[in-house]
């Protein structure tokens, strides 16, 4: 149907994932028409096939290893197997709820939202089918996909992520292509459901963007939960024969499996979307954005996984709300990309706000820096939990660097936000009091030792 009143708005945004709909919501909350455009479920990779389902398979990881450890606290149990179909449909129960809370959402504000595949069809419109949806500003939040190696093909059992969360068995054997978040992360939930892993990596360690010493922190943990490591070990080839995967690495080494899970990062989704003939500059896949998140067309925004930088949701889910709060008049506070937590939900978690180490020595010179060995902390001693904290800080300055390893450090990355938000010196934070027994604690002690005060740590 041709253009009419009713399909003029004044945000037009592609794609509902969690970039898309925060800015769908946040400008219906200010007043604005807006038109929302998505081609498969509302919430996006997010929340039906990221973080809401893997984060519901390593809880019910979790679960299955404290059944299996409980003697140890005294509880007596029988560990007796995985029910996949029952761990799918628990994942899946998540999902619905939160999917069916978020239509909810959408609906009450009076947001248009139209399902279909979208294309930019101009500076200032997008086509879903027939009907062209005008708007004064469009925002392009098309997301990201699972991304493989040129020559190696998904299918079978070679999978990425989306196919892995669809399993309805546990393998005896896996090979986890890429040890980045993603990568650590199935490695951890198969191991804990039973399986033989071998993580293979091709730069020198595992979750490459962490501070060094929280790599090495994992790869030992990975080790004493017999998770095998390959680093530095680039990928050939992989086969499959019956039942069986052949891995090759460059070395010349085989390793034999019954899945392969190919986890080498996300691409952007851009492709094929009319991005380029509508003038927007894509460069290798990505939209390029200036600060504020204005692509190189008056009018055309982009936020989320196809924005150069962090791939996470709740990036995203901030850019859209300064996007709506900007298109609205509200000159809000550009986002500090150093300031964004990192969270990976494998066993141990790590958690991270910041620059690591080497970052702050490349931008600032001289920096001083602690680890707090959990150790020393109750709590953790409690959980039966390893790892430390790290505070990284410029030189007789503030700190500019929080790495976490160890259970539930996911918990404690706010109060690490704040802390580098806010340029906050080792003393300030030092002069809080920080509950116990908490692993928040943790935090607290790491601080002290940084500040000259060391309690239940070495100075």
């Amino acid at each position: 149907m041709s253009a009419t009143t009713a399909d003029d708005f004044d945000v037009v945004i592609l794609g509902g994932g969690s970039g898309g709909y925060a800015c769908a919501l946040r400008s219906a909350e200010l007043g604005l028409r807006v038109a929302l455009v998505e081609k498969a479920e509302l919430g996006g990779t997010c929340l039906h096939r990221g973080c809401i389902p893997t984060k519901a398979l390593l809880h019910a990881a979790e679960v299955a290893d404290t059944a299996r450890e409980s003697e140890k606290f005294g509880v007596r149990t029988t560990f007796e197997s995985i029910d996949m179909a029952q761990v799918m449909a628990y994942k899946s129960g998540v999902v619905a709820r939160l999917h069916k809370g978020l239509q909810g959402l959408v609906t009450a504000a009076k947001i248009e939202y139209v399902t279909g595949e979208g294309r930019l069809d101009g500076p200032r419109t997008v086509a879903v089918g027939d009907r062209r949806l005008t708007g004064r500003h469009v925002v392009l939040a098309t997301g990201s996909y699972a991304r493989t190696l040129p020559g190696l093909d998904i299918g079978g059992r070679i999978m990425t992520s989306d196919e892995a969360l669809r399993l309805d068995h546990v393998p005896a054997r896996v090979v986890v292509l890429g040890g980045g978040v993603i990568g650590v992360e199935f490695a951890s939930v198969f191991r804990s459901f039973g399986a033989e892993v071998t993580v293979v990596e091709a730069l020198p360690r595992l979750v490459a963007a962490e501070d060094e010493a929280v790599s090495k922190q994992l790869e030992r943990a990975f080790r004493r939960r017999k998770i095998g490591v390959r680093t530095g070990a680039p990928f050939a080839a992989a086969t499959q024969d019956g039942d069986v995967v052949t891995v090759r690495l460059e070395s010349g080494d085989t390793i034999e499996a019954d899945l392969l899970l190919v986890a080498v990062g996300r691409g952007p989704s851009t492709a094929g979307l009319g991005y380029e003939e509508a003038g927007v500059v894509v460069e290798r896949g990505f939209v390029p954005t200036d600060e504020r998140l204005n692509t190189n067309v008056a009018g055309v925004r982009a936020v989320g996984d196809i924005v150069p930088g962090l791939q996470l949701a709740h990036r995203g889910f901030a850019q859209g709300i300064f996007v709506a709060e900007d298109i609205a008049g509200l000159s809000p506070a550009v986002i500090d990309e150093v300031t964004i937590p990192r969270v990976t939900y494998c066993d141990p978690e790590i958690a991270s706000v910041g620059l690591t180490e080497a970052q702050a020595r490349d931008r600032h010179g001289e920096v001083a820096t602690y680890e707090y060995n959990l150790g020393g902390n109750g709590k953790s001693q409690i959980l039966g939990t390893q790892g430390f904290v790290k505070v990284v800080r410029r030189a007789d300055g503030p700190v500019v660097g929080i790495h976490m390893v160890g259970a539930r450090m996911g918990e404690q990355v706010g109060e690490a936000q704040l802390i580098v938000g806010w340029d906050a010196f080792p003393e300030d934070v030092a002069a809080f009091v920080h509950a116990h027994p908490t692993q928040n604690e943790s935090l607290g002690e790491a601080h002290l030792a940084l500040a000259g005060k060391p309690l239940h740590a070495h100075s």
